[in-house]
């Protein structure tokens, strides 16, 4: 059920972006620089595309953006998560370490059903 909610979810927005496209398929010239500034350094680097298309770029460069950022914020988690986990793993050896060593001492019956579960 879930899979079919996916892919009608998937085709609506194929949908929503194929009628964007279609609506603001016009070529616009896009420019690197204002005229002004353009004659006053020499230079006017300008192209034309469709304005879908400059939509499209535009929204990915937002998301690829706002992925990046988010990867450095989540720095200190990841590190953080790493550090634990190294503890974990050492903690884990050292109780190891510690039933191998003395498996013959006595056990209490409560911490013997803690145990056993």
């Amino acid at each position: 059920m879930m899979a079919y909610l996916r892919y009608g979810f998937a085709a609506l927005v194929a949908l929503v972006l194929v009628t964007i496209a279609l609506a603001n398929r016009a070529m616009i010239e896009v420019k690197l620089l204002p005229d002004a500034l353009a004659s006053l350094f020499g230079m006017n680097y300008a192209f034309s595309l469709p304005l879908f298309l400059l939509l499209g770029v535009a929204v990915g460069l937002g998301l690829l953006l706002g992925f990046v950022w988010e990867w450095f914020r989540e720095h200190a988690y990841r590190a953080e998560a790493k550090r634990l986990m190294r503890e974990n793993d050492v903690m884990r050896k050292q109780l190891d370490r510690a039933k191998q060593v003395a498996p013959s001492i006595q056990k209490d019956d409560v911490l013997a059903l803690v145990d056993s579960k």
